[in-house]
């Protein structure tokens, strides 16, 4: 059983009275431990599949395994619990809150689950550490460069220990040097974390830097 199985995923939208067909029926398998990247055209759906992929949106049809459970199928209470539990986001806005240092922002997550304060920044330090920001966490966003308040975000992301990493354009806002050292970073978590990671890009270049590359092309994915 892989760790992630859709089947006949479909995902439609209304706009001025006609309905916009995104997801037309996509398959996929991704094994537990796998990086892959995903692109395509402007429009093709690629944020709409992830958004779906992490459950912040529903699909009109198909189903959904995530390592094993029918995420479909459960109800709201139990879909954000997994949703919190086994899913790490980083968009290509970083959403830092301006007013908290790196550490903290890194620790949010954690202390909203009612986390022991003491361990969650233990582990934040230790995560914006692994990122290469051990020097800048007393620094609050305003005071961090594009590539250093998208590493904090990526830190924030898995200061929860996901299970599945979803990277939405998260160089998007980025030049091509600071691009590349996020897309490092990304893979560096995958090899030494063993975490599942799906990263939409535009960027064909940094795509093909990863194990697995996939398109979104007429609703479904093919290979890279």
């Amino acid at each position: 059983m892989a760790f992630i199985e859709i089947r006949e995923l479909s995902k439609s939208y209304w706009l001025h009275g006609k309905r916009i067909d995104v997801l037309r029926g996509l398959s996929l398998d991704i094994e537990r431990g796998e990086l892959v990247s995903l692109v395509g055209a402007s429009g093709s759906g690629k944020s709409t599949f992830l958004h779906v992929l992490g459950t912040l949106d529903a699909p009109v049809a198909g189903t959904m395994r995530v390592d094993g459970v029918d995420v479909l199928e459960l109800p709201d209470a139990d879909l954000s619990r997994f949703r919190n539990r086994t899913v790490g986001f980083v968009f290509q806005s970083h959403y830092l809150l301006p007013e908290f240092t790196a550490l903290e922002n890194v620790a949010m997550p954690a202390l909203v689950q009612r986390a022991e304060r003491s361990a969650a920044m233990r582990t934040a330090r230790g995560l914006l550490d692994r990122v290469g920001l051990g020097a800048r966490v007393d620094h609050r966003p305003g005071e961090l460069s594009g590539g250093e308040a998208q590493r904090v975000a990526l830190a924030r992301a898995l200061v929860l220990e996901p299970l599945l990493l979803l990277a939405d354009e998260p160089t998007g806002n980025l030049d091509p040097v600071t691009g590349e050292g996020i897309h490092q970073v990304l893979r560096e978590v995958n090899r030494d974390l063993g975490i599942t990671a799906v990263v939409v890009t535009h960027n064909e270049a940094l795509a093909r830097s990863m194990p697995r590359r996939l398109r979104l092309a007429g609703g479904k994915v093919e290979p890279a």
